[in-house]
């Protein structure tokens, strides 16, 4: 027998799993380092003019896990989470905060066009985004029923990610 045919190779399926653990690990690894900069344990306050003209506060959301979804009009990254986010908001509480994306009119205006129907906190300056540690969107925290932050992610999140996040922040005790 040959050198060649005295080494057996590793079946497919483990080399496989060994490939999807590495590339889980450096995904988990680039979403911890985008993250590491963003709010964590009480959330910081939340509130403002709403794209209706309205006032909204986080806080009335209280008593249920929370999705805060940080966007901003002018982002293509932003655009691809829209129908993601607006199923999620079907059956979840989601507070959208549109970051330097105009006015209270424009911001309805983009709302309505892409069929978008969540509550929307107005952030013109970014004020609400840097008290968040938010410096790029989409940005996306999941707050339990006390208003905690029990999960951060910054960039492109899967609806199943998220809708995981949401359930774990209202069985987490």
């Amino acid at each position: 027998m040959t050198n060649r045919h005295q080494h057996r190779q590793a079946p497919r399926w483990r080399r496989w799993a060994i490939d999807l653990a590495l590339v889980l690990a450096i995904v988990l690894a680039v979403q911890w380092w985008q993250a590491r900069s963003l709010a964590s344990g009480v959330a910081p306050p939340l509130a403002g003019v709403d794209a209706n003209g309205g006032w909204l506060d986080v806080t009335e959301r209280r008593g249920e896990p929370v999705l805060v979804h940080f966007w901003g009009a002018w982002c293509a990254v932003c655009r691809l989470m829209d129908g993601t986010v607006a199923r999620i908001a079907e059956d979840h509480a989601v507070v959208g905060v549109a970051l330097q994306s105009g006015s209270a009119p424009e911001v309805r205006t983009y709302l309505d066009e892409n069929q978008l129907s969540m509550p929307v906190v107005l952030d013109p300056d970014g004020r609400l985004a840097r008290a968040w540690g938010v410096s790029g969107v989409p940005a996306s925290f999941v707050l339990d029923a006390e208003g905690r932050i029990r999960f951060a992610t910054r960039g492109l999140s899967s609806g199943l990610g998220l809708r995981a996040r949401l359930w774990l922040a209202g069985s987490l005790p």
